[in-house]
């Protein structure tokens, strides 16, 4: 596990996690800058608008943002995978059976072609997929999770499951899962993944 320690906004940045003893494969860990301290009074966020609040918002989703990156890191690299292999994972369990083909895999995590394909084989050859003929399309695959892909996405997945249940209430989760849509939704239409996005 990770440090569990709370982390104050203006607490200096916590080291890297140790270097795995294993050959795993790794990935860099991708995170926001720590952000210091909150927006003081009287000072503009990232968008010219003075808001106090926001400030403190966008410093807690930065904050969040890069425990985020070291927990899927620290716990893909204790089963021999990166956070890219992680990510398919959860992409396929969130199919739920149904299965999803090399393309949509390859748009969701954009990845080239040539590096699906990759990915695919590693963690087929690991035992954590497989691939089977696409009913709907005889040209097509359709990859699925083995039993032991589901595992590895229910073992991480609870980590993240326990956090949300140690800070929120009953209650509150269902309110919070509706804004966390909303921001993700809002997110895509203003980076230029979404059709038709406007600033």
């Amino acid at each position: 596990m990770t440090d569990t320690r709370t982390l104050e906004v203006d607490a200096v940045a916590p080291t890297a996690p140790a270097a795995p003893t294993s050959a795993a494969p790794t990935s860099p860990v991708i995170a926001s800058p720590v952000i210091a301290s909150p927006v003081p009074v009287g000072r503009r966020t990232t968008d010219g608008v003075e808001d106090t609040d926001l400030g403190r918002l966008l410093t807690a989703f930065r904050l969040m943002q890069m425990q985020h990156a070291r927990v899927l890191h620290h716990e893909s690299v204790a089963r021999g995978l990166n956070a890219t292999d992680s990510r398919f994972v959860f992409f396929l369990a969130a199919a739920d059976g149904e299965g999803v083909t090399p393309k949509q895999s390859s748009e969701y995590l954009e990845l080239s072609t040539g590096a699906m394909t990759s990915l695919i084989d590693r963690l087929e050859k690991r035992g954590h997929l497989e691939r089977r003929p696409n009913p709907d399309d005889r040209r097509s695959i359709l990859i699925h999770l083995t039993a032991s892909g589901a595992a590895v996405a229910q073992q991480i997945g609870a980590r993240y499951a326990a956090a949300f249940r140690e800070v929120t209430t009953p209650e509150e989760r269902q309110p919070l899962a509706d804004a966390l849509a909303r921001l993700g939704d809002a997110l895509e239409r203003r980076s230029g993944l979404h059709a038709g996005a406007s600033a």
